[in-house]
């Protein structure tokens, strides 16, 4: 499949002068209903992705394949840029390039590589740690040697704001800088101070991993060079709720007729695109097409 467009759209609204807020996807439902209703890009989180293909928390226990067979079956599912939180690239520097490998492979527009020392070790239980700058600066520059499309984007990210603090981030997202990434995503700010200090020390787009009131509205956002703003992940846990509060329903004896949550057969059809499927059938396997619903 030809993912330019995609890739090319992403570029233009981070070399932009607005932030604008991508809907959470999980597979290619909700990836064709973010399109649907006009988001700009999509976003496919690492913790997500755990929880939708294995059942379990973000803890690093996805593999790199598992990740990238998902995110194609995102990207393939229609037109939406999709940007991608590829964790720590699934190990060193040799499988971060491997990772981007992969998941331009897969189609996504962007993707975030970053800096926290995953998984995490023997005796480090509820401590998140960084790995070295310099460690850091080699994943970056294997990052970029392993993208064939130069449009794809590449994003160096940091917590070491919640971690090692104002000074450290400034050096590390300094050094990713100066290595060539696209953007900065950043986690763990918590006030317009540090916002406009992280702002002033690079000159590439920033993404953040959520903005809490602390760091403004949008317009406050945009101007302080903030492209992509993280709201959450809040239509998975919606469609786990959903389907629990639904077979509850069921399992405690509710009549099926007297539902009123699941979705319309309208909404189904225009979502799996079955006018599509009709055409196809009709041209190429021939006969009448079934009547009934």
């Amino acid at each position: 499949m030809n993912w330019l467009d995609r890739r090319k759209h992403f570029r233009k609204i981070i070399e932009g002068d607005r932030c604008v807020y991508p809907g959470s996807v999980f597979d290619p439902i909700s990836a064709r209903i973010a399109e649907e209703l006009g988001f700009e890009i999509g976003m496919f989180a690492g913790s997500v992705a755990s929880m939708t293909v294995l059942g379990s928390p973000d803890l690093i226990v996805l593999t790199l394949s598992e990740f990238a067979d998902q995110a194609y079956r995102i990207c393939r599912a229609g037109n939406l840029a999709l940007l991608v939180d590829a964790d720590n690239g699934y190990g060193n520097a040799l499988n971060v390039r491997r990772t981007v490998e992969e998941l331009e492979t897969a189609g996504v527009a962007a993707l975030t590589i970053e800096d926290t020392e995953l998984p995490q070790g023997f005796g480090t239980l509820g401590g998140a740690k960084l790995i070295s700058i310099e460690e850091g600066v080699g994943k970056m520059k294997a990052a970029l040697d392993g993208r064939q499309d130069a449009n794809l984007v590449v994003a160096g990210r940091t917590s070491a704001m919640s971690i090692s603090g104002l000074e450290d981030t400034v050096a590390r997202i300094k050094a990713y800088e100066a290595v060539g990434v696209d953007a900065i995503f950043l986690s763990g700010l918590s006030s317009t101070e540090q916002l406009k200090i992280v702002a002033d020390a690079v000159k590439i787009p920033i993404f953040l991993g959520g903005a809490g009131s602390g760091l403004g509205n949008i317009d406050a956002l945009s101007d302080a060079g903030v492209r992509i703003c993280l709201q959450g992940h809040q239509p998975f846990q919606a469609s786990v709720k959903a389907t629990y509060d639904t077979l509850k329903a069921l399992r405690d004896g509710l009549n099926p007729s007297k539902l009123t949550t699941p979705a319309k057969k309208d909404m189904l059809d225009r979502l799996t695109r079955a006018d599509e499927h009709k055409r196809y059938m009709q041209e190429w396997l021939g006969g009448e097409l079934d009547k009934r619903d």
